[in-house]
């Protein structure tokens, strides 16, 4: 079956998220690959090192960008990232007790296995847009970013400055309809501003 230019787009687009999370699944593969192989003998530990920077470096880039264009389909760990940073060195980990660093590992593949689950949830959503199912994806950047607007509303917000003066203007309009939605809180302001009008009027005879 022929898919509609608007089915295509989001076909072509869970292609370019599902790559992505391929990417980062694999570059989280390979962080592993190097922080095991450190203690084995024979390695050159300088050039383990340097590779474990730039993986590091990767992965903070690839996860941010990642996260922000997944939005409500982001299933990763929320401590995936704090064991990257926290991982400042192979030699720092190594230099801890075997306790710490078995922790280290078993935290690494509790993400491991939830960036799975968030791949398995986009391939899902990739082959049913594939089949011409209707499927919704959240836009990149969740609306205060780019494809937010196009995505359905909300996209140009006000600004903070406008959104007081729209409320200070919804109290006034609220406290005006209760003035004359209320006969007696009506004759009161009426007979108020009659005493003010007609005491502005005699005061020059004073």
């Amino acid at each position: 079956m022929a898919l509609s230019k608007k089915q295509q787009a989001i076909v072509d687009e869970l292609e370019r998220r599902h790559q992505m999370s391929v990417e980062f699944m694999n570059d989280w593969l390979l962080f592993n690959q190097i922080l095991t192989a450190y203690p084995s003998p024979g390695v050159n530990k300088a050039q383990l090192e340097n590779q474990f920077l730039k993986i590091k470096s990767k992965l903070a880039r690839e996860h941010k960008v990642l996260k922000d264009t997944l939005q409500t389909d982001y299933n990763i760990d929320g401590n995936a990232m704090n064991i990257v940073s926290g991982a400042t060195s192979l030699e720092a980990i190594y230099s801890q007790s075997e306790v710490a660093v078995k922790k280290l590992q078993n935290e690494w593949h509790r993400a491991f296995i939830s960036i799975n689950e968030t791949l398995g949830g986009i391939e899902d959503k990739r082959n049913r847009a594939r089949a011409g199912e209707k499927i919704w994806i959240p836009p990149v950047g969740g609306g205060g970013g780019g494809g937010g607007p196009k995505a359905g509303g909300g996209g140009a917000g006000l600004s903070p400055k406008a959104k007081k003066n729209l409320i200070i203007v919804l109290v006034l309009l609220a406290i005006f309809g209760v003035i004359l939605g209320v006969p007696q809180i009506r004759e009161l302001y009426m007979s108020s501003f009659r005493d003010l009008f007609s005491s502005g009027r005699s005061a020059p005879s004073l």
